[in-house]
């Protein structure tokens, strides 16, 4: 009995339809498995404290991101920034210093450019971070730096009395980051040392300013005290003028007086050394002459006449 159920136009066509089926098959793997790369800024992006930062990334080559993970890390992938799957945010999976802090910017991420903002930015946030895409059978990611710098506040000045023969003053300042310098400079712009100088840390990581230096001379009295930020080259500034008749000062008439009058009291304490000196010996010279009379005296006294009516048994 003949089988009737395939025919031989049906079973040459076979190889054919296995060969199609092979050919989608090894496109659409190809299609999932398509490589890209990673592309963020090739230089650290800085901030000033307390504005917001953005953090460019991108795909290249161009193509969607809308169905893959974005993710925005630091150390490692767990410590999540900013997390992006399945087409929403998921601010849940964020660790706890940028909750509430973080946005990312979708309007190219069906060309796969993603940027993330991040609010108020403090020394913590400093470091590197690392951007992060997924597809369903390949994945790629790329590091950024990220620097903080923060501009202090103006200097202010104030003089604290009197200290080693001059005016003692002071230059505060608070906010800087990283750890500022202090520089003190006169009229001319010349650099003063400081008396003392302490730059301290605070719990939010910015650096306060705390110097002194001692003014003795007239030709310093108009000084300045800057704090410069050596990250970004600026600093800021305060200055003073001080009245000449705060200023400690010795004229030529004044110097010879002192001169004189140092002369006198010298030449009056040595005469009078001389005058005690020369009494001194004065009064040993009439002790001893004394001594030679008493004694003198005592040699030529006559001895004494024995008396009868003592009788010696």
């Amino acid at each position: 009995m003949e089988d009737s159920s395939m025919s031989p136009g049906s079973v040459r066509s076979l190889p054919l339809l296995a060969f199609t089926i092979s050919l989608l098959s090894l496109h659409v793997h190809r299609l999932d498995s398509v490589s890209f790369k990673v592309i963020g800024p090739d230089r650290p992006i800085r901030v000033l404290v307390g504005e917001d930062a953005l953090l460019p990334c991108h795909l290249s080559p161009s193509m969607s991101a809308e169905s893959m993970e974005v993710r925005w890390f630091r150390s490692t992938l767990s410590a999540v920034v900013h997390l992006y799957r399945d087409g929403r945010d998921h601010a849940g999976q964020q660790i706890a210093p940028y909750r509430s802090r973080t946005k990312l910017l979708k309007d190219g991420i069906a060309n796969g450019t993603v940027s993330l903002r991040i609010h108020n930015i403090t020394p913590s946030d400093e470091g590197t971070y690392g951007c992060h895409f997924q597809s369903p059978t390949f994945y790629e990611e790329a590091a950024l730096e990220l620097e903080v710098a923060g501009l202090g506040s103006t200097p202010h000045l104030s003089v604290d009395g009197y200290q080693d023969g001059g005016i003692h003053v002071v230059c505060e300042s608070a906010g800087w980051y990283p750890k500022p310098q202090v520089l003190w400079r006169d009229l001319s712009g010349q650099r003063l040392a400081p008396v003392m100088e302490k730059i301290s840390q605070q719990a939010d990581r910015l650096f306060d300013t705390h110097t002194a230096a001692v003014i003795r001379d007239a030709s310093n009295q108009n000084l300045s005290c800057s704090v410069l930020n050596p990250r970004l080259s600026q600093e800021r500034t305060a200055t003073m003028h001080i009245a000449d008749v705060f200023l400690p000062r010795t004229s030529p008439c004044q110097l010879a007086l002192s001169v004189t009058l140092a002369g006198v009291v010298f030449l009056s304490l040595l005469a009078s050394y001389c005058f005690w000196k020369q009494h001194r010996a004065k009064d040993t010279q009439q002790a001893e002459l004394k001594k030679q009379i008493l004694k003198e005296f005592r040699r030529n006294l006559p001895l004494p006449r024995p008396r009868p009516w003592l009788r010696v048994s």
